[in-house]
């Protein structure tokens, strides 16, 4: 706790100097006094006589800072500093030195916009990142931030990009647009039969398609030239045609099967295409390799992530591809707290096991909320932006042992592009104002009133030609 007769803001960052250390803190509360008025005046005309005579010079601020680190070891605090301790504010030179030497540029601190911030991309990379903030907070700026700056390391960013906001984006080294084509032949069993809609409880057709799957990738691999989808129909109907002593339940369920596989080409036209490459090998380094799943349903979307997760860590493994950062925007869709997912599944593998592989995670949220916590929790760096619901802000809060309830209460106050910046990625907490992507982003708000505008006076166009083509024709006939 201390006091002052100067005002400082939320936020602001402060030296400290005991015990032979220069220690860094933040403002995290504020309050004025008065040495005259107390909490135990409770009739408003006592104030006002005191008031009278009191000088404003008399007021005070009180306040609570948060000791962060010691300004040269950047190390953890072990004891309080002794009382009457003289608190000043930091100088540039000391938050440059905290915050200016990580690899890449996020933006600026709040309370001192002179001040860069970078993070470690090393740490956000093998300790994940959650981005997380209501709707038009600033979250796909961020996104872009991040990329822009991955880009410049020559890194391989992969953005599952649910809206279509990133296809058209102006990244250094350009975007490499990935149409969410699939070869079935590349799918797992379970993705096959997500496809399929073939419930985790249709335990017959489950157990046919199985047996039809895996004798049609056989045929594929031994040379045979027709379809996938063909050789699973011809596998289906061999089994028909050899069990007709079979059930009249298993009859049903074969039947059953047979049509959805039936309907599967006519469903995903133009997405499942046995000629088609395997969408990891497609993936290239020094751009920005953007998924497009804006014209896709969740079931769909939910296929694509957990395939090119599953292919991209076992192919990690094995160093067959470069280091990746795979950022999943709309995570509480893919990865739900209550309904368990092919992506969820992978998401988490991913989050136990990338670090020692080189393949980090990004989960972009609106509805922390809604998204499964234990994803969430293996996320040790988050850029947390605006956050109103009470329900959301605890949810983060239970997720992330760095994010202070003073910190916690900073959320619902922060403007558009501000930010809560913590995690091993940068040395201590930090209030930054994220710096502006100066590339086409689809992301940001429309302006509907314009468009609106824009309308009428298309019409209103389209009106008066119409009505100078009569009046031409009319004057041709007279």
């Amino acid at each position: 706790m201390f006091i002052s007769k100067l005002m400082p803001t939320s936020g602001e960052y402060v030296t400290l100097e005991y015990d032979g250390k220069k220690v860094l803190g933040m403002i995290e509360s504020l309050t004025r006094g008065s040495p005259s008025i107390s909490g135990d005046i409770l009739d408003p005309t006592v104030v006002e006589k005191i008031l009278r005579y009191e000088s404003v010079d008399e007021h005070y601020v009180r306040g609570r800072v948060q000791l962060l680190c010691d300004v040269e070891t950047q190390e953890l605090l072990k004891s309080p500093p002794p009382p009457g301790t003289r608190i000043n504010k930091a100088d540039k030179q000391t938050l440059k030195k905290i915050f200016g030497e990580g690899h890449i540029s996020i933006g600026n601190l709040i309370s001192n916009p002179a001040v860069e911030v970078r993070v470690d991309l090393n740490k956000m990379i093998t300790r994940h990142l959650a981005i997380l903030a209501i709707t038009g907070a600033g979250k796909s700026n961020t996104v872009s931030v991040i990329v822009e700056g991955i880009l410049n390391l020559k890194g391989m960013p992969i953005i599952f990009d649910m809206h279509s906001e990133y296809v058209d984006a102006k990244f250094t080294g350009g975007v490499k647009r990935i149409d969410p084509s699939l070869n079935p032949l590349y799918l797992s069993r379970r993705e096959f039969q997500v496809l399929l809609d073939v419930g985790k409880d249709a335990h017959v057709q489950a157990r046919y398609l199985r047996k039809a799957y895996f004798e049609a990738q056989k045929k594929i691999r031994d040379g045979e030239k027709r379809d996938f989808i063909y050789h699973v129909l011809d596998s289906l109907r061999e089994i028909q045609d050899t069990e007709e002593n079979s059930t009249s339940g298993e009859k049903s369920a074969l039947i059953g099967i047979i049509n959805k596989v039936e309907d599967f080409n006519h469903k995903f036209r133009g997405l499942v295409n046995s000629s088609t490459n395997n969408i990891v090998d497609t993936l290239k380094q020094g751009s920005a390799n953007v998924i497009d799943l804006g014209q896709v349903d969740e079931d769909y979307a939910d296929v694509i992530v957990s395939h090119v997760l599953r292919k991209l860590l076992n192919k990690r493994k094995i160093n067959k591809v470069p280091p990746a950062f795979c950022i999943i925007e709309e995570a509480h869709l893919l990865a739900p707290m209550y309904t368990s997912t092919l992506s969820k599944h992978w998401i988490n593998r991913i989050a136990r096991e990338g670090r020692k592989f080189g393949l980090g995670l990004c989960l972009v949220s609106q509805r922390p909320k809604n998204l499964d916590p234990n994803s969430l929790s293996q996320a040790n760096n988050a850029i947390v932006m605006r956050l109103i619901e009470p329900s959301d802000q605890r949810h983060v809060q239970k997720t992330s042992e760095r994010l202070s309830d003073d910190l916690l209460a900073q959320l619902p106050s922060l403007n558009i592009g501000e930010a809560v910046v913590l995690g091993l990625m940068t040395k201590i907490p930090a209030l930054v104002k994220i710096r502006k992507m100066e590339g086409k982003l689809i992301g940001n708000d429309p302006n509907i009133v314009e468009e609106w505008q824009l309308k009428i006076k298309e019409k209103k166009k389209k009106t008066e030609e119409q009505h100078h083509e009569i009046n031409a024709l009319y004057e041709g006939m007279d």
